[in-house]
């Protein structure tokens, strides 16, 4: 008992606050979908054609379960799921427009990713179970597009994400708030 008592003085003031456990754990499922599903999508143009296809497959598969992920992770945080932030106006302007780019690109990828390979003519066939429907379907003129911004949402969401986990490592390391402990 004496221990955990000790454990509890020495986390910074406000660790008690904690975002609801719908959120935390949506939060770190699709981190650890997103680490596994980006570099996959990256390797896809150096992998021989004859597994080609199953990286594409698992990489797509997993991409669309990030989307329908984030859905229910906005619904949460939108019903109020997400403690308030308490901190200087300027640093609350800057970790809700890191957090709304990051929601707004962990759509937006998924989404492109999924429309320009049906607009490619490959409908999804999620995890090789069943094949979800396509809203456009084959429509090359767009195809292109809806690659390139799939492809572009990918590296700035690479970058939002590096500032997303140097802010946390700054407020855990530097500042030793309890930002880190509200997610985790």
């Amino acid at each position: 008992m004496r221990a955990t008592e000790d454990m509890l003085n020495t986390l910074p003031q406000g660790a008690g606050q904690r975002h609801s456990v719908g959120l935390r754990f949506a939060h770190w499922v699709v981190a650890v979908l997103v680490l596994a599903t980006w570099p996959l999508g990256l390797m896809i143009g150096f992998v021989k054609d004859d597994v080609k296809l199953d990286f594409y497959l698992v990489h797509e598969s997993l991409g669309f379960l990030v989307l329908w992920l984030m859905l229910v992770r906005l619904g949460i945080r939108l019903t109020g799921g997400a403690v308030r932030l308490e901190a200087p106006r300027h640093e609350k302007i800057a970790a809700e427009s890191v957090h709304g780019l990051l929601y707004l690109f962990l759509i937006l990828m998924p989404v492109s990713g999924f429309l320009a390979t049906n607009a490619h003519g490959f409908p999804l066939k999620w995890f090789g179970l069943f094949e979800v429907w396509s809203p456009i379907g084959k429509t090359p003129d767009i195809a292109f597009t809806l690659s390139a911004i799939h492809e572009w949402s990918a590296w700035i969401l690479l970058g939002l994400f590096a500032l997303h986990l140097a802010a946390a490592l700054f407020h855990h390391v530097v500042r030793r708030d309890a930002t880190l402990y509200r997610i985790l």
